[in-house]
């Protein structure tokens, strides 16, 4: 059962929490404030004032309404601080009382007095009597920041500083606009903030982690105006084109102090608060987008100007001068694009805006006519290089998402307009040829950059899988002659990487380091392949990978433990796995199993039998085949006089057993994780996908006496059977994979299980009823699956009968008689994760409940007993009429509407057993 501190349930700890809330927060909170208030003097202990602020801001950080904020982190929403509390909230010496101690105490007082001040901004706005009281107090919220600024008070400290740029976002976050510049004091209010936003821009490696929560007020500012119903001025007109340009002045700023080296971190590094900064930023452009454009154009053409002559120049520039230029370049690019990226949520959609993106993503496209030419082409292995270029895959994800797709056909005339005038890519074709021949540039030029090979396989797969080209399809003049995919492959840039997918032509296949970005090249070719309904170019185009695994084939045992042999069989198991995901039907699955069937199929063997003690080779090998055997969009289905299925399954019996055998057989190492058990969940993952595949016809395998079937569930259960319940459970795959192999066995091979040794039975019961308190909803529900499976055997086979008669019967008769709790322990466990517990899946657990309860109605009976005991004894009458409740109009069957009747019983039964 999913237990809190102390073994009670969460429900439990729930109850406590409200009516602490509802009996004592409120009274600790006043004492707070009236030792506060008393020890308001200079003289007083500060440890005293320590405790007390700490109190105050306790009470205001408690959980109200059981959402379980997360502390790590510095969000907070509304805070849901209840209707008896509003006298105190609405006497404003409360909130003076901590704006007087954040004036007269340093930190960490000061600070604390700040958070204070934060969660008092974010109350509820139903908290207030009426809106001229929620207004008195916006109204001295404000005047206490105003006059923060007034006097530059605490703010030369870091803390201190950090917590009132929070303060100055909750204000928005909490308040509306219209209720702001409502504020008498709001003028001054947001010059005072303009202006320390503006110098904190100018400030920005000492306020670098504060500037995000200043960029998402103001962000928010110009976000409210369309909204804005009053005739009160904003004043933003004035102030936010100042700011913007402030922080795109302050990240050249950052690029020529990492180029000196008086900063250790450079902002680009990091990626989060990049990020995170960026999200903000489109609001602020967009604002006076005209103003504000011409700003970042008038930055960047004398960079870009230089930067193409740098590319003339031989010899070239420094590299200091050249990582300076290829800083600042980035910044603007990543800005252009955010901005790009902000045309979505944009309210405006006047031609002039999307004019105004034509000119910005210009200058990015002309950049990239630039960046791999001349000189520039020796500076892949320079980081500063790598960032432009990144930030080039990000410009590019964002155009895409605004501008190429169906319904930018019809919406972004102008801006296509405007780039034939400056750049002749007068339609999405043409830009779709650019962006495709920059990823094959990447590809081809970067060798050991692992990021940026990641993010550009990443924008290729996301082409391939049509986030590009779907606007194709609604184009008349195409769609008579070609497939939206077709079109696709008529670009050159397409067709090079298809006929060309060598390490020869694509260095980073040859780089270890590089080697787990081949599963994403291969799944995009495979993709690409796959669109055009021609199996005589799948064979040409697997020839590169033929040849790999001749060679392998080829390759004689004494020789097969090299270093050579296990880098190629990682890259080459890899490159397959890409493959076998990108089949989506059954034709080109078709393609993959006729290729690798019968003729490569040995050199998995092979390769396992040589590797079973190195990880880096079985874990793709393994992956490779969980893919290949995975029958998802019935891609797995052959006709009725195929073999395949059984030849399949026999080829994943050999792998299977010769794996665990030899990985049970291999001391375990400190690392058992990434030694045996990230493989073994692998193995059990293809186990349970090739039995659950529905391709197999396995009555033939006992039929003919073959011993495939046998063999893979023997050493199924055997490497389940080694693996110590408390490392499944302690490891979160390894858990999903044998949990789903066990509801597999108990749906499909029930007698497998059942006629196991006893002592083995009920140690896989129990570890069901471990897998049933997991918090982990998918596993508990396969684990309700399993024993609902087991419960109805018995049902069916023992308790419905007049005595058991197959062997599997008998068998699990003697399994029960000989471990009488096995059942009424989950059964027990069952009502009280539903009783006690928040469930998400209670139709899933009302399942094998029922199935336990008709197995023997007496356990029931005792265990209600047993449960009204634990009950207090004024709700025990209450309660046992509730349980009385729960079989109403079930009976002794199984059939489905019968479930269904006791399932709807048991979501009353819980409510009602709930209700106080």
């Amino acid at each position: 059962m999913n237990q809190a501190n102390g073994g009670l349930p969460l429900m439990h700890h729930r109850k406590i929490a409200c009516s602490f809330r509802d009996l004592a927060l409120f009274q600790i909170f006043q004492i707070s404030l009236t030792s506060l208030r008393q020890l308001k003097g200079e003289g007083t202990d500060i440890r005293l004032k320590e405790q007390a602020i700490n109190l105050a801001l306790k009470c205001l950080s408690y959980d109200f309404v059981g959402t379980t904020l997360d502390e790590s982190s510095e969000d907070i929403g509304t805070i849901q601080i209840p209707s008896a509390w509003r006298p105190v909230l609405e006497d404003t010496s409360t909130i003076q009382l901590f704006f007087d101690y954040y004036a007269t105490t340093k930190p960490p007082l000061s600070k604390e007095a700040l958070e204070c001040l934060i969660r008092l901004a974010s109350v509820r706005r139903s908290l207030f009597s009426g809106d001229a009281e929620r207004t008195a107090f916006l109204t001295h919220l404000m005047n206490g920041t105003t006059e923060i600024l007034q006097r530059a008070q605490g703010l030369g400290d870091h803390e201190n500083y950090h917590e009132y740029c929070r303060l100055l976002d909750r204000l928005k976050i909490n308040y509306q606009l219209s209720e702001l510049v409502s504020v008498e004091s709001y003028g001054d209010w947001i010059r005072l903030v303009a202006e320390f936003t503006i110098q904190s821009l100018q400030s920005w490696q000492w306020a670098s982690n504060s500037v995000y929560y200043l960029l998402g007020l103001w962000s928010r500012l110009v976000s409210s105006v369309p909204f804005l119903k009053i005739n009160s001025p904003t004043f933003l007109d004035g102030y936010v084109p100042q700011i913007t340009e402030a922080y795109i002045s302050s990240r050249f700023d950052a690029v020529q102090a990492v180029a000196q080296g008086t900063i250790t971190e450079d902002p680009l590094e990091n990626e989060e608060l990049l990020h995170d900064q960026l999200d903000n930023l489109p609001y602020l452009c967009r604002f006076q987008y005209e103003k504000t454009s011409m700003f970042i154009i008038k930055l960047m053409e004398p960079i870009l100007q230089s930067y193409t002559e740098a590319a003339k120049m031989t010899p070239s520039m420094s590299n200091d001068e050249l990582s300076v230029m290829e800083g600042r370049l980035t910044w603007l690019v990543h800005i252009i694009g955010a901005i790009i990226k902000g045309r979505q949520s944009s309210s405006a959609g006047a031609e002039s805006q999307e004019i105004i993106d034509g000119e910005l993503a210009a200058r990015v496209f002309q950049l990239i006519q630039v960046t791999d030419t001349g000189s520039h082409i020796q500076r892949y292995g320079e980081r500063a290089k790598q960032r432009l270029d990144l930030a080039i895959l990000c410009f590019f994800q964002n155009f895409q998402n605004v501008y190429v797709g169906d319904q930018a056909m019809h919406s972004s005339k102008q801006l296509y307009l405007r780039l034939s005038e400056l750049l002749g890519l007068q339609d999405h074709l043409v830009v779709l040829n650019v962006i495709v021949g920059k990823i094959a540039t990447n590809l081809k030029c970067y060798t050991q950059a692992s990021d940026v090979i990641e993010q550009t396989l990443n924008l290729f797969q996301e082409l391939a899988a049509g986030t590009f080209y779907l606007f194709f399809s609604s184009c008349h003049a195409l769609l008579d002659s070609y497939m939206s995919g077709r079109l696709l492959l008529k670009l050159e840039a397409v067709k090079f990487i298809l006929g060309h997918h060598t390490r020869e032509y694509f260095p980073f296949l040859d780089d270890f380091s590089c080697s787990q970005n081949r599963t994403t090249f291969y799944f995009t070719l495979g993709r690409m392949l796959f669109m055009e309904d021609s199996p005589v170019k799948f064979k040409p185009a697997m020839e590169p990978i033929q040849q790999v695994l001749v060679t392998l084939e080829a390759t004689p045992d004494s020789s097969f433990r090299t270093d050579a042999v296990k880098f190629t069989l990682i890259g080459v198991m890899r490159d397959l796995r890409g493959i076998a995901m990108a089949t989506n039907s059954r034709r080109t699955h078709g393609l993959l199993f006729d290729w690798l069937y019968p003729a490569h199929m040995p050199l998995l063997l092979r390769a396992l039998n040589h590797w079973t003690d190195t990880p880096e080779v079985t874990t793709p090998l393994l992956k490779f085949m969980a893919e290949f055997v995975f029958n998802k969009s019935q891609r797995l289905t052959f006709d009725s006089s195929s073999p395949n299925g059984i030849l399949l399954f026999r080829e994943v019996s050999k792998l299977i057993v010769a794996y665990g055998t030899g990985i049970m057989a291999l001391p375990t190492p400190s690392d058992a994780y990434a030694f045996k058990y990230k493989g073994i969940w692998i193995m059990l993952t293809i186990l349970t996908r090739a039995l659950a595949g529905n391709y197999v016809n396995f009555g033939v395998f006992e039929l003919y006496g073959d011993r495939a079937l046998a063999d893979a569930l023997d050493i199924g259960l055997k490497i389940s059977l080694w693996m110590p319940l408390e490392d499944i459970l302690g490891y979160r795959k390894v858990a999903r994979a044998y949990f789903a192999l066990l509801e597999v066995l108990c749906h499909n091979h029930t007698t497998v299980i059942v006629m196991l040794e006893t002592s083995t039975f009920a140690r896989i019961v129990g570890s069901l009823e471990g897998g049933l308190k997991c918090l982990d909803v998918s596993i508990s529900t396969q684990c309700a699956s399993a024993v609902d499976n087991l419960a109805a055997f018995y049902f069916n086979n023992v308790t419905s009968g007049e005595s058991p008669s197959s062997p599997a019967a008998v068998q699990m008769a003697r399994h029960i008689s000989e471990c009488p709790t096995l059942f009424p322990e989950i059964l027990k466990s069952l009502f009280e994760i539903v009783l006690f517990e928040d469930c998400a899946n209670q139709w899933s657990l009302s399942r094998p409940m029922l199935s336990l309860i008709l197995i023997n109605e007496q356990i029931f009976n005792d265990l209600k007993a047993q449960i009204l005991a634990s009950q207090p004894p004024d709700q025990q009458q209450r309660l046992a009429g509730c349980f009385d409740k729960l079989m109403n109009d079930v009976t002794r069957t199984l059939e489905p509407k019968n479930r269904d009747k006791f399932t709807q019983n048991l979501t009353l039964f819980r409510h009602d057993f709930r209700a106080k």
